[in-house]
């Protein structure tokens, strides 16, 4: 019997999470068993 674990996770730096706004987790298609996730940041290139 196959068990299968995942983790939705975005990586970044101590500075970088702190400007991290909001975060989305699209789930309206099942792609996989993982998902897009998407993170809006405050702050401009």
């Amino acid at each position: 019997m196959w068990v299968f674990c995942t983790s939705i996770y975005h990586l970044a730096t101590p500075a970088l999470a702190a400007l991290a706004r909001t975060e989305h987790i699209y789930k309206n298609e099942k792609f996989s068993d993982h998902a897009p996730i998407t993170v809006d940041y405050d702050f401009t290139l």
